[in-house]
């Protein structure tokens, strides 16, 4: 499951991550693990690891409700509408990239922007608004990789989660 925090020109990055952290919070509480990476455009990519018992839909149903929530709690700031006029001054949620056929910047992918920016996985702790989505290029990813003790989404691919029904209650109930 992913989410994407596309932010609006007006956004502050201090805004992005914390955008990010609410959404951490809020999935610790509902018992899921996520991981956190930079996009290398503007934002910010909240990641699941997913044991694949749900399907496509009901993914793409669960992550609504997520957003929906934070949207709900904060108008002001965020917002689930795609539509650009729509999202002025605030963090547009896209869980729409959890459906079949959406795609996703993938980790370690460069993109084709001005000095070549690459999205990065992060530990959740780096989130500092002097580390901005692009700042990692191709020029020093390598220098990042090599500088890194552990792995920042380390035990990722062994994590079996999935929504549980409980998960889905407390989401109803908001």
């Amino acid at each position: 499951m992913i989410f994407d925090l596309d932010p609006d020109p007006g956004v502050t990055w201090k805004e992005v991550i914390k955008g990010a952290q609410l959404l951490k919070i809020l999935l610790e509480e509902l018992e899921l693990k996520s991981f956190v990476k930079t996009t290398g455009g503007k934002g910010l990519h909240v990641v699941l690891p997913l044991s694949g018992k749900q399907n496509w839909k009901e993914v793409k149903e669960f992550s609504k409700s997520v957003v929906e929530i934070i949207v709900k709690d904060d108008p002001d700031h965020y917002t689930s509408n795609p539509l650009k006029v729509k999202r002025k001054g605030k963090i547009f949620l896209d869980y729409l990239r959890n459906e079949r056929g959406a795609t996703a910047v993938a980790p370690y992918s460069t993109r084709a922007r001005a000095q070549a920016p690459v999205s990065a996985p992060l530990f959740w702790a780096e989130l500092d608004p002097k580390l901005k989505s692009d700042h990692f290029n191709v020029k020093n990813i390598l220098r990042r990789i090599n500088g890194l003790k552990k792995d920042p989404w380390e035990g990722f691919f062994k994590i079996r989660q999935s929504i549980k029904i409980s998960a889905k209650q407390k989401l109803e109930r908001g």
